[in-house]
């Protein structure tokens, strides 16, 4: 039972220990310690860079310049909704740390509209939610839209304690159901939710946009998962 202990403490810390101390790269990689996930820097006109990319401002294009062609770009969308256009990476390197990256892009209800239209297939994800591949010429598009937002799912299991060590005491706690907590950063334009029951998310957009893309949906969903038990009733 001992060993058995020791070998899950030194899995676990295998997890987190990526998250604390640089590693060393291969060679021609670039330093592992420069565009990390903490590493926000912001100016005084509510813009944010991090990852070397801008969000609101750098294009898909600059994304694939900075991080490589290996991702797939698709409509994602729910029943009855027009959905969002995302990027993703399956697997990415920033800085040291590994995980998956989500980008999405700023395009309009009525270019999502004509892009579906012009789609070659849709297919469904999890439950009913579609994906939906973009059209060559539509692939040209999206190279121009800027990134409204960044998802990083890191492959380390977070806690708040390694959460606060590297961004330092939220602006505010939004707790949303009973195993989701959202720590949010508005000067630097960062949530970090914490589920004890999944993966954590890290999501990145401008600080001048965070009240409106981040802050106010989650009252929104906060006071919609409160009602809940009280309509049950």
């Amino acid at each position: 039972m001992k060993n058995a202990l020791t070998v899950v403490g030194l899995v676990l810390l295998a997890l987190i220990i990526p998250f604390f101390l640089p590693g060393t790269p291969p060679a021609g990689m670039e330093d592992p310690n420069r565009n990390l996930p903490w590493q926000i820097t912001v100016d005084g006109q509510g813009n944010s860079e991090v990852f070397g990319l801008m969000p609101g401002r750098s294009t898909l294009a600059d994304v694939r310049q900075r991080l490589g062609n290996d991702m797939e770009l698709a409509i994602i969308a729910a029943p009855d909704e027009v959905g969002e256009l995302e990027a993703y990476y399956g697997q990415v390197a920033l800085g040291f740390v590994l995980g998956r990256l989500i980008l999405t892009l700023d395009a309009t209800p009525e270019t999502l509209i004509a892009m579906r239209e012009r789609a070659l297939k849709a297919e469904h994800m999890e439950s009913s939610t579609k994906k939906i591949t973009l059209h060559p010429e539509d692939l040209a598009r999206a190279e121009t839209l800027p990134v409204r937002a960044m998802g990083l799912i890191p492959n380390a299991n977070l806690d708040e304690a390694t959460v606060l060590q590297r961004f330092g005491p939220p602006g505010e706690r939004i707790p949303v159901g009973e195993t989701l907590t959202h720590l949010l950063y508005p000067h630097l334009g960062l949530d970090v939710a914490l589920d004890t029951k999944g993966k954590e998310i890290l999501q990145y957009v401008p600080p001048r946009d965070f009240e409106a893309r981040i802050r106010a949906p989650l009252l929104a969903a906060r006071t919609k998962a409160d009602a809940t038990p009280q309509a049950a009733k």
